[in-house]
């Protein structure tokens, strides 16, 4: 019961009193009693109805405060949910920067490689003309066997006889020699391709007074490859292009079984390899 309907109800009881008091006195008249008994039937409904009002406010403050929790829920899920949104936007654009720096280097690197095949592709294309030249210049040595001029996958090879370069036994380039590598010698000098001299020899022990200068084959081809190198580079081919090894008997080309194949393990090898694939090894 509210305030308002406890003070009514009060003033009601008050004027009963009051009524039955005066009907005891005989001064209270029946129609003032019936009118004081309207009055309290009145506030009884007023204090019913007050109490189903009361009732309906308690279940609507019960809704309400289950909507809030509801929506508080609801918000906690949201929130949830958008952080977990946010989480993964971060983590996808991470993604795509990594894609994007993946592809931005897959494409450089296929740039690079385009760029180095063009390069090479040009290179052998050179080394193909530098062949045509070489093979014309040196047609009566290479018809006569004493030099054999062969295209690589990636480069160009020369064998040169040592009868053709050398005197038997020595280090010192004979006349012969030294015209055949002047022509070789204006070929290399327009290119600009790493060159390797290799020296080889059979596989006779050096005797003689010769094994005190050259003890072993090994120092006897080493000195035939750096004679070599000495005459291309005095012809005007760059001394940092140029490079002697030495192979001794360990590398022939037949075996050491005659005189004939003897001959042909004796001899210089020249290697011309274009700086865009010096670091791999020439192959036939």
């Amino acid at each position: 019961m509210t305030r308002v309907g406890l003070r009514s109800y009060a003033f009601v009881l008050a004027g009963v009193l009051a009524g039955v008091v005066g009907l005891s006195t005989g001064c209270v008249t029946r129609s003032a009693y019936e009118d004081l008994d309207t009055r309290y039937e009145n506030l009884e409904r007023e204090r019913a109805a007050l109490q189903t009002r009361i009732k309906r406010l308690e279940i609507e403050r019960k809704s309400l405060e289950d909507q809030y929790v509801e929506a508080q829920e609801s918000y906690e899920d949201e929130r949830e949910a958008r952080d977990s949104l946010e989480s993964n936007l971060v983590k996808v654009q991470r993604q795509a920067s990594q894609l994007d720096e993946t592809l931005d280097a897959e494409r450089l690197a296929r740039m690079e490689a385009a760029a180095a095949l063009a390069k090479r592709e040009h290179e052998l294309a050179k080394m193909q003309s530098t062949y045509d030249e070489l093979v014309s210049d040196l047609e009566s040595e290479v018809s006569a066997g004493q030099i054999e001029i062969e295209r690589l996958r990636e480069g160009l090879r020369l064998n040169v006889s040592d009868e053709v370069l050398f005197a038997s036994g020595s280090a010192e380039l004979d006349a012969k020699g030294q015209e055949v590598l002047v022509k070789v010698a204006a070929q290399l000098t327009q290119l600009g391709d790493t060159i390797h001299v290799r020296g080889h020899t059979d596989d006779r022990k050096i005797g003689g007074g010769l094994s005190q200068r050259y003890p072993t084959n090994w120092e006897l081809a080493a000195a035939r490859a750096a004679r070599v190198v000495r005459l291309l580079e005095s012809k005007g081919v760059a001394s940092k292009r140029l490079s002697a090894i030495s192979l001794g008997p360990n590398d022939p080309v037949a075996p050491n079984d005659s005189e004939a194949n003897r001959a042909r393990n004796r001899r210089i090898e020249i290697l011309l390899v274009p700086n865009a694939v010096r670091d791999t090894e020439p192959e036939a």
